[in-house]
């Protein structure tokens, strides 16, 4: 039987303010507004459409929106990063499923596509963030679910060795490095990229 890939992104309800802290220190917080709607605009737009998943919004606030029609919204609930991840990563039906960030602009379908492929061989897989933490982690979630998020210290350059460190023993596959944008200079690289343009959003 073939199960349904779930693409799941990860997202803040983009409002002024709120969000994006260190980011909006550093470029002012309505040039941090404008690139968590473009970021998730271009996102949904490169990724949303593609029949090989079916994509879903995990939401924060739980009670936003509106959120566009076509996609599946869960809520993320209540707790740190890794206890959002586990309530959300069992709410899809039976399946593969991938949780990528909405602030990582080189995300793109083959990387997607690339990450569900590795969940055909492997328990896991985790996408690299330079900054120690990571910008996708997939679960099999069969024949058991297994979440990597217990005792994880989130926002710091050991956040995916953690992760990892939760899974000794399984079968781990990792994907390409890609940079989240979290500070100006980060900002600055991916724009001068391309990857906030909107060109780059049909690839």
């Amino acid at each position: 039987m073939s199960l349904t890939r779930h693409l799941v992104i990860f997202t803040r309800w983009p409002r002024y303010g709120a969000g994006k802290r260190r980011l909006a220190a550093e470029i002012g917080a309505t040039e941090a507004l404008r690139f968590q709607r473009t970021a998730l605009s271009l996102m949904l737009r490169r990724l949303g459409a593609d029949l090989r998943w079916t994509t879903w919004l995990a939401v924060t606030p739980d009670r936003s929106g509106p959120w566009p029609a076509q996609f599946g919204i869960l809520p993320q609930g209540q707790g740190n990063l890794g206890q959002r991840m586990a309530r959300v990563a069992r709410l899809p039906p039976p399946g593969p499923l991938l949780i990528i960030g909405s602030d990582i602009p080189g995300i793109t379908r083959e990387r997607v596509a690339h990450g569900f492929r590795a969940l055909g061989d492997h328990t896991a897989v985790f996408g690299p963030a330079t900054d120690g933490g990571y910008w996708a982690v997939g679960l099999r979630r069969r024949p058991r679910f297994m979440a990597p998020f217990d005792k994880v210290r989130w926002s710091t350059e050991h956040a995916l060795a953690d992760s990892l460190a939760n899974l000794t023993g399984s079968s781990v596959a990792l994907l390409d490095m890609l940079e989240d944008v979290d500070d100006a200079r980060s900002f600055v690289r991916q724009r001068r990229q391309g990857l906030l343009d909107t060109h780059f959003a049909r690839r």
